[in-house]
């Protein structure tokens, strides 16, 4: 027997208009109408025996059949409905009493499309209970992965489907405080205990450092701090060394685009680093590398002898009339190319691109660290890591959008070219996402060359089993088409409006109205929706075995406590050698 066994006596009302996804229910008892909320449950008896359509209250109005009602019908055609209490309805899914050997299903689809005067319900009390029941239950086709509890209901249990929630990409926003990084350290641990699970998150201000356990290995850019010693992958230090570079990325980095000899200077650098990949190949060995060279070819190159290459001919004199010598024809056109290469390779904030050790110049070496990266937890040699967190917190931010895709990069080209048979699908977690996928991107600045690498993974990712999380506190800065590729929203509280905008727009139609909860949401609760959600709800976030390093300091209490906290004089010391370790 079905859970929903309703008596006509316990009917709200009746339908009275049916549009796509929503219906328009009269109630005629006052008493029935006050105890109905906005966005709680109700199931309406379908044409079909034993099934029920469920669904969200999104608005209730009571009509008092005035000339002010009438006059307002063309914008509303409710208001011309006279002395009507009326209660809208979005349609969400389907409750079936039985299918095959199967009793009480619940599908995210409609069946059937509503009756006129058919009976509609409210989901309260032990029904309620038992129907947040057969939500936590169901697994659809993919693991139960266990995000908190539903508000509706504290005994049930709120499941998103695992492989629905990393295949169609998710997003996972809140304001500062909201519980936003709270959130993902519980997917994460999720995900952890899963003995091949594979996953990277790009934790850019190292607040992710205390998960602390066999499931979790760390990883950070080389600092300052690294350079000149022999620190290595087994270390947790990560150098990405200059000849991973795409072409754009390298122009980005040298050559100052204002200058009216850019053209030059591109065209230029491209041709000697091309030429000092070549000299480190083998015809003997890489014979078939050679055939299909290109810049971007991921092989090491000398970068001293690039340099040399550029100032000889920044210097050049040709042979000119009556044995004279003239300048050449790039002659003091290329320094400033010079000097920005100098720069950058003698910064030594950016020792990990242009300083790294001599093992990383080997063409092993791209083998060990994407299998590394990209390898599952259950492949690697120690069975430990299935969640890879690299920190970049001490990445000079000018350059982040740059390192950060380039690592994107690197997985998404690797997955590419592994045969199907053999991909490890693998998610991408990407904190603080609007600092290197802006909406907004210079044509001219490293954010455009991030921006383009994302939105490819957006895109294309679900084929290569490549899945993004996107997670940012604000989703209004985050480019638009990555968002919209996203189609899972774990939405905490948001108290800007354009932010707000941005996840309504992400809903559904008739769950437009459900978004109005984004600003009163409490720490901690999330608004759910999208393909891996049976049910589009409220859920309280369950807390995470380790909670991220990302909590609000109580400022008047610390301002309370009779004894000082200083640690001033550490602070300028790893402000001065650029390094916290």
């Amino acid at each position: 027997m079905g859970i929903l066994d309703f008596n006509d006596d316990e009917s709200l009302g009746r339908i009275i208009a049916v549009d796509t996804a929503t219906v328009t229910v009269r109630v005629d008892e006052l008493e029935r109408l006050k105890r109905i909320q906005v966005n709680r449950l109700t199931a309406i008896r379908s044409s079909k025996a034993g099934q029920h359509l469920i669904g969200i209250v999104s608005r209730i109005t009571r009509k008092a059949g005035d000339e002010t009602a009438i006059d307002g019908a063309e914008e509303d055609p409710e208001a011309a409905l006279p002395e009507n209490n009326l209660v809208r309805v979005a349609l969400i899914g389907t409750l079936v009493d039985k299918e095959g050997l199967k009793e009480n299903v619940f599908k995210r689809t409609l069946e059937t499309v509503p009756e006129i005067d058919a009976d509609c319900f409210s989901l309260e009390g032990q029904r309620l209970t038992d129907f947040m029941q057969v939500i936590s239950q169901v697994s659809g086709d993919g693991p139960q992965l266990d995000l908190g509890r539903y508000a509706l209901d504290e005994d049930a249990r709120a499941f998103l489907n695992g492989n629905r929630l990393f295949q169609r990409h998710a997003i996972v926003v809140g304001s500062t405080g909201s519980g936003k990084s709270y959130t993902t350290a519980r997917l994460l641990d999720q995900i952890a205990g899963l003995p091949q699970a594979n996953v990277i998150l790009f934790d850019i201000h190292g607040e992710y450092q205390t998960l602390d356990s066999d499931e979790f290995r760390h990883l950070r850019i080389a600092g300052p701090g690294d350079i000149g010693h022999d620190r290595r992958l087994a270390d947790g230090v990560l150098h990405l060394p200059f000849w991973l570079l795409g072409y754009e990325a390298l122009v980005a980095l040298f050559v100052d685009r204002s200058d009216q000899n850019a053209p030059n200077q591109a065209m230029l650098m491209t041709r000697c680093i091309t030429d000092a990949k070549r000299a480190m190949l083998d015809p003997g060995k890489h014979a078939d590398i050679l055939a299909n060279f290109t810049i971007d070819s991921p092989v090491p190159f000398d970068i001293d002898g690039v340099h040399k290459q550029l100032s000889d001919l920044n210097e050049q004199m040709v042979p000119g009339a009556n044995n004279k010598e003239k300048q050449g024809p790039y002659f003091d056109k290329l320094s400033r190319l010079i000097a920005r290469f100098e720069a950058k390779r003698n910064d030594r904030r950016l020792g990990f691109i242009f300083q790294p050790p001599a093992a990383c110049m080997d063409m092993a070496w791209l083998s060990e660290v994407t299998h590394f990266l990209i390898g599952g937890r259950g492949s690697q040699a120690d069975g430990k890591g299935g969640i890879k967190i690299i920190n970049f917190s001490e990445v000079p931010s000018d350059i982040l959008p740059l390192m950060v895709s380039l690592i994107a990069r690197l997985i998404f080209t690797v997955s590419q070219w592994t045969p199907p048979d053999n991909r490890h699908p693998i998610a991408l977690f990407c904190d603080e996402a609007h600092l290197y996928i802006p909406e907004r991107a210079s044509s001219e600045s490293a954010d455009e060359i991030s921006v383009g690498i994302f939105e490819r993974i957006a895109k294309e990712g679900r084929k290569y089993g490549v899945g993004l999380v996107v997670i940012s506190q604000r989703p209004s800065e985050v480019n638009r088409t990555v968002l919209s590729q996203c189609n899972n929203v774990i939405a905490m509280r948001l108290t800007n409006g354009d932010d707000q905008s941005v996840i309504k727009r992400l809903l559904p139609d008739s769950l437009g109205g459900f978004g109005d909860l984004l600003p009163v949401l409490d720490i901690g609760e999330a608004l759910v929706v999208g393909d891996a959600s049976l049910l589009p709800t409220r859920v309280v976030v369950s807390e995470p075995r380790f909670k991220p390093n990302s909590a609000t300091v109580n400022f008047w209490d610390r301002w309370s406590n009779a004894a000082p906290v200083a640690g001033t004089e550490d602070a300028v010391l790893s402000w001065r050698r650029q390094s916290n370790h």
